[in-house]
């Protein structure tokens, strides 16, 4: 199987390379060179140069406070060039999953999100990547979508990496209590994907660690499991604040928190709890000096 992978260089990407070299897949991993999304005509040509058994779009804008001021960028990347990465890989009869996000929706909910849920992105992010799911569905009908939430990796840019880095420096850190989602590690996250494409599954999905928990909630287990585990931190205090302490130019969903119950049904496993991959997470990084 030859999978065609965009933003393969970041948490995710690399992530679902490992995933699939280990299981013996052709990796093709173009680079902004090769395929710039803000360049329109090198994603056709990289894809159909390639002529891949599947593609699997995992760039995107994801910086959600910059978009409010760079809102044509956003929707250039996460909606246009979504729409031209589903049309080429239709044009070469290859399969498409597309990654999205949990901002999609407003938050408004008391209880998991499910697939058929209605949409109502607060920020532009959130509209610009759910623009992006309608695109790609109406270029390649059969395509799959993953909306995910909270993630984070041994590589690349993260919360936990943060609050890490953080709580080495500082004596308090003051973490939002008020909004509350499901971390989920980008190696779970890319088994789950590797399972999709072997049942060459459609539509919308969704997927995150089990569990919930808030900001707060989340950097209270970081630092607990890494001190456990031996890293060096400040013996700081962590102390919850509500979101109007910490204003963003991007409003964020209050609640997002993702019913996993589709997904699990086509999965070998059942989903790791977010307590449970953290540590894992956080072992992997301990031996990762580079990372």
């Amino acid at each position: 199987m030859k999978v065609l992978v965009t933003g393969a260089r970041g948490q995710l990407g690399q992530d679902l390379c490992d995933q699939l070299h280990t299981r013996g897949a052709e990796l093709v991993t173009p680079d902004r060179q090769q395929m710039d999304f803000l360049r329109p005509e090198s994603i056709a040509d990289t894809i159909q140069a390639a002529s891949p058994d599947w593609v699997v779009n995992c760039a995107a804008y994801t910086r959600v406070d910059n978009a409010e001021a760079e809102p044509e960028a956003a929707f250039c990347i996460n909606r246009d060039a979504a729409r031209l990465v589903a049309q080429a890989a239709s044009a070469v009869n290859a399969g498409m999953l597309h990654i999205s996000t949990d901002f999609v929706f407003s938050g408004a909910h008391d209880q998991p999100y499910e697939e058929t849920d209605a949409t109502g992105p607060l920020s532009v992010y959130g509209r610009s990547k759910q623009e992006g799911e309608l695109a790609v569905q109406e270029a390649c009908p059969g395509s799959i979508i993953v909306r995910t939430s909270w993630l984070y990796g041994a590589r690349g840019r993260n919360f936990v990496k943060t609050v890490l880095r953080l709580a080495r420096e500082r004596d308090e850190l003051r973490i939002v209590s008020d909004q509350t989602g499901s971390p989920t590690w980008t190696r779970d996250l890319a088994a789950a994907l590797w399972q999709l494409m072997q049942r060459r599954a459609a539509g919308v999905f969704h997927y995150s660690n089990g569990g919930q928990a808030s900001w707060y909630e989340f950097a209270c287990a970081i630092v607990e499991e890494a001190r456990d585990l031996g890293f060096a931190l400040k013996p700081g205090r962590i102390t919850p604040i509500a979101t109007r302490e910490y204003p963003t130019p991007a409003t964020r969903p209050a609640y997002s928190v993702l019913s996993r119950e589709k997904i699990q049904s086509l999965l070998d496993q059942p989903i790791p709890d977010w307590r449970q991959s953290l540590r894992l997470m956080l072992e992997e990084l301990q031996q990762c000096p580079d990372c």
